[in-house]
């Protein structure tokens, strides 16, 4: 069938049972992912099955890294630069269709990640298997991107697995574990990764048929009036969660769903859907974010930590959860504290982590015993990382690392989490300064991916690699920043919050400074945020920033914090917090709020943005739109703070800046850098 034939991106081989193992094996790629090259060698494969069917198909990685990541992104991107988008969708779906029209039983074995075009080349495929390693994950997130699946994802999945779990998996963008796909009918069956193939040739000489329940689901879900009903329902909660002006991708996906049709019909709808949705600005700017987010993952390779053993001091919330986060992901940890009864709290939040993450005692267990508490500190001569995560006073982090440091051996580094005191001060006095940085992690832990790698002048090269390296190693997301006060993030996010405090002394109501913002694209209000992250550590930080930024501190800051309500983690501060949600009082609804809220909010975020960028406290515009929007969720459809301001023009937002200080004072004043924005 194939003799003669050679390919740079497919390996066949026909077994004696008529069987042919179809293996990916993208050339000069460590993972797979689809170009129109492979695409291209895939339609020349089917051809010559359609020709000479075999039995059955079985399409499996050759990679160690996955089956199949989706389509090559970057490919992607040049096609819509050059208006041919509509056309590659449709290659892919006729390619994937007449893969799935094949006159024998296909199966598609995943092991590892099965993403976007991977997905919807298992879905083109009679039936799935999937390791039950933990590394198999099955999704289509090309939602993240400002589309949705293009080539049959959308017009297949929902009819294979019932219109609720489809949307569901489609609008979220979430992957499924092989367990979980399984109990939706996404995948036949299970195996271990070593008897993958096997048990895909098993369904294909004893197929397997889906349990009645699953098929009669469905149907039903996908009949016309049911499809009428449920679209406005499914589209009133997507709002609640998503702008459509903002995000239109998972509209479009409902729409196109709702409108239905034979298989034929729901894939040309969805190629003009997803082509239409690739020319907007949201997709081209999620694409650019997806990208800011390979290029901080790319900048902790090529080089070795050298870091078995973390040594964390200080378990209060970050300590504690920095802690946590380290021992989840594989490495050994003591936990630093004046006593156990500060750290028994942290060793409580990390059982519920690995509890919600690992699901399983063989897999909990493990992750429970790399976390040690140590109130001797017994651990700061062992490890290879200590990590400073004591409260915020320059002396206090002084004193501790003269009394650690000569306990440390050769290569040893010390980290501080401190997110406001310059690198500079803290380092005075210390032995080693050139082992000595930054690395500021976000609250909650766990949850944001972003960490601040802080350098100084007298920090050694290589150990700012390592640290880089680190950070890629416990699946964060480093950007090296200089070391300044607030270094990057929170110098651009506190003129945001000091200026929303401010209207709330001005007397505009919490709830509708949160809105504004939200309606902007910013993840959380800033009323909401700042009692989240705690209204005293909004006060400390903000005293060490207001001088340095020309800020005042709103009025009845002091009074607020005198009283002890320091937000979310006391139950009350701005907001009262009932199980960890605020509960907003209502607005009477003929208030008005001033029009400009908005704009006194967000431009100061773009006008310090400006100032860091014009100081080097990164080295470009791409570092800090990923710093600022994986550190503080600024509007990823917007691209970034220095992509918005390009797009809308940075003479008129200048021009916005001296309105507002003309009208309110110094503070909205451009700072230096707006001329080079351009």
């Amino acid at each position: 069938m194939f003799e003669g034939l050679r390919f740079s991106h497919w390996k066949t081989e026909r077994g004696s049972d008529d069987i042919v193992v179809l293996s990916f094996d993208r050339a000069g790629s460590s993972v797979n992912t689809f170009s129109r090259a492979v695409l291209d060698e895939l339609g020349e494969i089917i051809e010559r099955l359609t020709i000479e069917p075999p039995k059955g198909v079985i399409v499996r990685s050759a990679k160690s890294a996955g089956f199949i990541a989706g389509a090559d992104i970057r490919e992607f991107e040049q096609y819509e630069k050059t208006g041919s988008v509509l056309e590659s969708i449709q290659n892919g779906q006729r390619v994937f269709e007449r893969f799935a029209r094949l006159p024998c039983r296909t199966v598609a074995a995943i092991h590892g990640h099965c993403m976007g075009g991977g997905t919807e080349l298992s879905l083109a495929c009679r039936y799935r298997v999937a390791s039950r390693d933990p590394s198999t994950r099955i999704g289509l997130p090309e939602v993240k991107l400002g589309i949705f699946p293009g080539w049959g994802g959308s017009a297949r999945l929902p009819y294979l697995i019932g219109a609720p779990a489809a949307l569901e998996l489609m609008l979220s963008g979430r992957n499924a574990s092989a367990e979980n796909a399984r109990a939706i009918g996404l995948v036949d069956a299970l195996a271990s990764p070593e008897l993958l193939v096997e048990k895909a040739r098993e369904l294909i000489l004893h197929p397997p048929t889906r349990p009645l329940r699953q098929r009669a689901l469905a149907w039903i879900t996908n009949t016309w009036p049911v499809r009428q009903a449920l679209a406005p329902m499914i589209r009133k909660q997507t709002a609640a969660k998503a702008s459509p002006s903002h995000y239109p991708a998972p509209f479009a996906l409902i729409e196109t769903w709702r409108r239905g049709g034979a298989l034929g019909k729901r894939l040309n709808n969805e190629a003009r859907a997803v082509a239409k949705l690739a020319q907007t600005s949201t997709a081209r700017n999620l694409i650019r974010v997806f990208f800011l987010q390979e290029q901080l993952k790319g900048l902790g390779g090529g080089t070795a930590h050298g870091i078995d053993h973390v040594h964390v001091v200080g378990a209060g919330v970050m300590g504690g959860d920095i802690a946590a986060w380290c021992a989840l992901r594989g490495f050994q940890v003591t936990l630093q504290d004046r006593e156990m009864k500060y750290i028994q709290p942290a060793l409580e939040r990390a059982r519920e982590l690995y509890t919600k993450r690992l699901k399983t005692p063989e897999r909990i267990n493990p992750a429970l015993e790399r976390l040690q508490a140590d109130v001797a500190g017994g651990g700061v001569a062992k490890a290879d990382l200590v990590i400073e995560a004591i409260y915020e006073n320059l002396e206090a982090k002084r004193a501790l690392y003269a009394q650690i440091e000569a306990q440390f051996h050769e290569g040893e580094l010390l980290a501080t989490n401190t997110s406001s005191i310059a690198l500079d001060q803290l380092s005075s006095g210390l032995a080693r300064p050139q082992l000595f940085l930054g690395l500021h992690f976000f609250n909650p832990v766990a949850l944001m991916p972003l960490v601040e790698v802080v350098t100084h002048e007298g920090l050694d090269p290589e150990a700012a690699r390592r640290a880089l390296a680190f950070c890629k190693a416990i699946d964060k997301l480093p950007v090296p920043v200089k070391s300044s006060p607030g270094f990057l993030v929170n110098r651009i996010l506190m003129p945001y919050l000091l200026e929303a405090m401010t209207l709330y002394s001005e007397g505009v109501p919490g709830p509708v400074l949160d809105k504004a913002a939200k309606k902007f694209g910013m993840p959380m209000g800033p009323i909401e945020l700042a009692d989240t992250v705690g209204l005293d550590v909004c006060a400390s930080v903000g005293k060490i920033l207001a001088e340095f930024l020309g800020l005042d501190l709103p009025k009845g800051m002091e009074a607020l914090l005198e009283s002890g309500k320091r937000g979310k983690k006391d139950g009350q501060g701005f907001y009262v917090w009932q199980d960890g949600k605020p509960v907003k009082p209502q607005v009477d609804p003929n208030y008005e709020a001033p029009a400009d809220i908005t704009e006194r909010m967000i431009l100061p975020m773009l006008n310090e943005s400006v100032a860091c960028l014009a100081e080097g406290v990164v080295e470009n515009a791409d570092l800090l739109d990923a710093g600022v929007i994986f550190g503080t969720g600024f509007a990823p459809f917007r691209g970034g703070p220095i992509a918005h301001i390009r797009s809308e023009g940075p003479a008129a937002v200048k021009a916005q800046l001296e309105t507002l200080a003309g009208r309110y004072g110094k503070r909205f004043a451009p700072k230096e850098g707006w001329d080079r924005i351009a």
